[in-house]
């Protein structure tokens, strides 16, 4: 099996950049307001894969799509658009190495939802790992 073809390689690539993500941020809105930086961050987004597209050929009309789809990609922008909001303003306020693991609450709070919602089901030993991912956020945050 190709690395690349595994979830979990393009899993923990996302945990680096998010990573890098959360470093550069602290340092990039330090002298602007935390909604301009993530105006400015999202057209670099925008602008970058929208040539990533283009320069693999994918780039097309997504008029194709079922309106079901369209709802739930909305959905799923409004979230992240209201993610990022709340992680820059987290950021200019607080220190990166406490708001980036309290961010990842996010990571107990999808498999509550993707359970509940979505029906998938975790053995009792991936609850354990959601379990440690939440008891450490909330260590980090009581322990400063």
């Amino acid at each position: 099996m190709e690395l690349t073809s595994t979830w979990w390689f393009w899993a923990l690539l996302s945990a680096v950049f998010a990573a890098l993500t959360a470093i550069f941020a602290k340092v990039g809105v330090k002298e602007v307001d935390s909604d301009v930086a993530t105006f400015i961050r999202t057209i670099v987004i925008l602008l970058t894969l929208g040539l990533i597209l283009v320069a693999l050929g994918k780039f097309h009309s997504p008029g194709d799509l079922g309106s079901r789809t369209w709802l739930f990609l909305v959905l799923s922008g409004l979230a992240t658009g209201a993610s990022w909001i709340c992680y820059f303003r987290a950021l200019k306020l607080g220190d990166a190495s406490l708001v980036a693991p309290v961010d990842k609450l996010s990571v107990v709070l999808v498999a509550i939802f993707g359970v509940t919602l979505l029906g998938e089901t975790l053995s009792g030993l991936q609850w354990l790992g959601v379990a440690l991912v939440g008891g450490g956020a909330v260590l980090l945050v009581f322990s400063g």
